[in-house]
């Protein structure tokens, strides 16, 4: 592959982004509402308003505003929150990690869970673990996180009280070390399984699909009248066969874990970037919601653009000009 192809990806990478940032920059500064008012006060008198407006460039055309925005876009600037009055990047950089462990958990337990799933139910199309799995499965990806998110907290947290349901760590108590990592762990349980189901569902049902079609094919076929075992023919034929559909799916539920990680975070009060979002958008604070966007887009970009990479790892027939 070399290369062509990769430089070729980022270059479009850059349109893209200026595409999305343009679109997002627009809907934000004609969304209803004044940044001023959530900045100095519902009750602020017209004089510290405009003095507000003034200071935070408000003032100045569209235009104006979006040249100034873009060129500190290319320095690294995201700005300074309205609502916080601290530069956006900080307030990213101590969120993006409570967002990647739970997005990451998420990723790796549906990813994990949903292939075996798949495979269980490929094995005896149309048995008793197949209806299981598929019904399974259907319910999990047709309810809400939110709503998903509230009975968790009913009945595991309320009723059983098993795992916490509120924040990241335990406030009460000050843990270190190992202490801390377990007290973390019972934290994220609930919002990371939460998450996930959807995930999880919709891998488990695109393996199913995929191994039983790939069982029908020639090779398996073949290998069966062998006296090749059922197991082997999923494992070492079948599923590398039908992974690239896989990879796709996972390449591309980036941004969909991103959006729903604001439901859940909300959800659980877990300190992350969800949680940043929703005040952006709830004190219209214009900077922090760009700077977020911009975050969400970069990710969604170059998750795309190591799947397409990955592709040609995967299956060896795929070549990139």
């Amino acid at each position: 592959m070399g290369w062509r192809y990769p430089l070729t990806r980022l270059a479009q990478v850059v349109p893209t982004l200026a595409m999305i940032l343009l679109v997002t920059f627009v809907v934000i500064s004609l969304a209803p509402g004044d940044p001023a008012v959530a900045v100095a006060g519902e009750y602020a008198e017209a004089a510290q308003l405009e003095s507000v407006r003034s200071q935070l460039g408000l003032d100045r055309s569209l235009w104006e505003q979006l040249t100034h925005h873009t060129s500190a876009l290319v320095r690294g600037d995201l700005g300074n929150s309205y609502f916080f009055g601290r530069p956006v990047s900080s307030l990213i950089a101590e969120r993006i990690g409570a967002t990647l462990l739970l997005t990451g958990t998420a990723l790796l337990f549906s990813c994990a869970l949903g292939i075996l799933l798949g495979r269980v139910a490929a094995r005896r199309p149309s048995g008793a673990v197949d209806v299981a799995v598929t019904a399974t499965t259907l319910l999990g990806y047709s309810i809400p996180s939110f709503w998903l998110g509230q009975l968790a907290i009913l009945v595991f947290g309320l009723h059983f009280d098993w795992f916490p349901v509120v924040g990241m760590t335990d406030t009460r108590v000050h843990y270190q070390g190992l202490a801390l990592v377990w007290d973390v762990g019972k934290h994220l349980v609930l919002p990371a399984t939460v998450l996930a189901v959807s995930e999880v569902a919709l891998l488990a049902r695109l393996t199913r699909t995929g191994l039983i079609r790939q069982m029908r094919e020639g090779y398996a076929r073949s290998a069966a009248g062998r006296g090749v075992s059922t197991g082997r023919i999923l494992s070492r034929h079948a599923f590398p066969n039908a992974a690239l559909p896989l990879v796709t799916v996972i390449g591309t539920r980036v941004g969909f874990l991103f959006s729903g990680a604001v439901v859940v975070e909300t959800v659980f009060s877990w300190p992350g970037i969800g949680l940043l979002l929703r005040d952006a958008v709830r004190h219209g604070d214009r900077p922090l919601a760009l700077g977020l966007v911009t975050l969400a887009a970069v990710s969604v970009l170059l998750a795309n653009l190591v799947t397409d990479l990955v592709y040609a790892r995967i299956d060896p027939r795929i070549r990139y000009d």
